[in-house]
């Protein structure tokens, strides 16, 4: 009986990577944007129907800044569509938040064809991780950042009288908590970059002093105030997840993985 070549399971699976063609990778970016547009959709209407207690959540930290220094707490608005726009913008933010499982789950299943079948079981982690570190990066401006942020700033006000109105303390609000959220997905990041070779630990590990003035750069242009203290309190948590990622980058590169698989092939090898 002649002997019939087995194909390696890994090389089967290389050349079942690049099967789709350009039109089929494109149909399934359309399918999984639509996806994804509707799910941001009906999450922004659930949001806006929580705008006005989520306002009110958001709206703590200044009242608190304000009563401490001995101001009126009450927030004031310039134009009669104002409270609207700023129920509407609050309700965008909550709805894209409340579906962002669903859209980074779209982005997972867009990009799984290109992974191999052990690497995707990845996907519960990438969700869990994704959505806890924005949220870890939002509870950290919010519990941390903001409030000393708004008593440093306010208290160097006190020969005036302050008239916040709803509009700019949502903006301001909103750019803090979207951007420390931004920021702490920096594990996630690097650690798809690892994954696909882009980067490596050791060019990590080997720029990690630019990285760190890096960081501190960002933290002093996000920072709302101008003290060192603040500017630290924001780029600790930055250095500490850059850190992370290199431990990240380290476990999920190419190589890594390359050498854990040969060696459970070897260790199955060995067994009688």
């Amino acid at each position: 009986m002649p002997n019939v070549a087995v194909e390696p399971e890994t090389e089967k699976k290389s050349r079942d990577l690049g099967s789709m063609s350009l039109l089929q990778h494109l149909e399934e970016l359309r399918r999984r944007i639509i996806y994804s547009v509707a799910a941001a959709a009906i999450c922004t209407c659930v949001g806006w129907w929580y705008a006005k207690p989520l306002f009110e959540k958001m709206s703590i930290p200044i009242k608190q800044a304000l009563i401490n220094a001995h101001q009126d707490p009450t927030l004031s608005y310039l134009n009669p569509t104002d409270p609207f726009n700023t129920y509407l913008k609050i309700g965008l933010i909550a709805g894209l938040f409340i579906a962002s499982p669903i859209v980074l789950y779209q982005v997972w299943m867009f990009i799984s064809p290109g992974l191999y079948r052990n690497e995707k079981r990845y996907i519960l982690p990438f969700l869990f991780f994704s959505v806890g570190l924005f949220v870890s990066g939002g509870i950290f401006g919010y519990k941390i950042v903001y409030p000393g942020a708004l008593d440093f700033l306010i208290t160097q006000a006190t020969n005036f009288k302050a008239n916040i109105t709803i509009t700019e303390y949502t903006s301001l609000f909103l750019t803090i908590m979207i951007g420390l959220g931004i920021i702490f997905e920096l594990p996630i990041v690097v650690g798809f970059a690892a994954l696909m070779g882009v980067v490596t630990p050791k060019f990590l590990f080997k720029h990690i002093r630019g990285a760190i003035f890096s960081i501190f750069v960002v933290a002093a242009v996000l920072t709302p105030t101008t003290d060192p203290l603040n500017m630290t309190i924001f780029a600790a948590p930055m250095v500490m997840l850059y850190l992370v990622s290199i431990a990240i980058a380290w476990f999920v590169h190419p190589a890594q993985r390359r050498k854990r698989r040969e060696k459970r092939a070897k260790e199955s090898g060995d067994r009688p």
